[in-house]
């Protein structure tokens, strides 16, 4: 699949955290079924932790070494844009 990579040493975990019914969630769910695995395979040892919670708002957090940890809303973003930021989480923290 286009767009997936291996990430690199400097990432050290993925969070997603999405509800199972907004429609705010549905790129985050979409996400899930089509980038999951292909991104599981090309970063194994990345350990990549999805959270469920009812009406929360769906975010992507990124840690890297030391704890230092960035995130970014995925309200209403589809999953080619969600694949986009993990990729741009890849190259580095960018702290807020």
């Amino acid at each position: 699949m286009a767009g997936i990579r291996a990430l690199g040493a400097g990432l050290k975990e993925l969070r997603i955290h999405m509800c199972q019914k907004s429609p705010s969630s549905q790129g985050a769910r979409d996400f899930m079924e089509s980038f999951y695995v292909p991104l599981k395979q090309r970063n194994p040892e990345l350990p990549i932790l999805v959270r469920e919670c009812s009406e929360i708002e769906p975010r992507l957090w990124a840690r890297y070494g030391y704890g230092a940890e960035t995130s970014v809303p995925l309200s209403n973003m589809n999953k080619e844009s969600i694949m986009q930021k993990i990729n741009e989480f890849a190259s580095g923290p960018r702290m807020r």
